[in-house]
């Protein structure tokens, strides 16, 4: 991918892991932008991620236990971290274990 294009979308695509509401600000801002492709692939790992810890942290919650719910906010934590180191470097790295998936599931968003 072009440095032009990634200096461009990469203020959206930072933001766009800042809770369920940066992915919507930033999908909306980058549909105002002509699809940004480097915001695009950001807005559709991290809609993932939200979309799977509010799922699954559904799960979680009712098993009532502090370890397990522990467990669960490191690894979504880790997840995310890598989004954002990822969209601050400026690569199109998948999330690990789930980025492919995502990538596939949210591939007409953004174009």
């Amino acid at each position: 991918m072009e440095q032009q294009i990634v200096d461009k979308g990469k203020k959206l695509a930072i933001l766009s892991y800042f809770t369920i509401i940066g992915v919507i600000i930033a999908f909306y801002m980058n549909a105002e932008n002509n699809n940004n492709p480097f915001t695009s692939f950001h807005v559709r790992q991290s809609l993932g991620l939200w979309l799977t810890f509010l799922a699954l942290g559904y799960i979680v919650g009712g098993f009532d236990d502090i370890k397990i719910s522990f467990a669960w906010w490191i690894f979504f934590t880790v997840l995310l971290g890598f989004g954002i180191v990822t969209a601050i470097n400026g690569k199109t790295q998948p999330t690990p274990i789930l980025g492919s998936l995502y990538q596939k599931l949210f591939a007409n968003l953004g174009k």
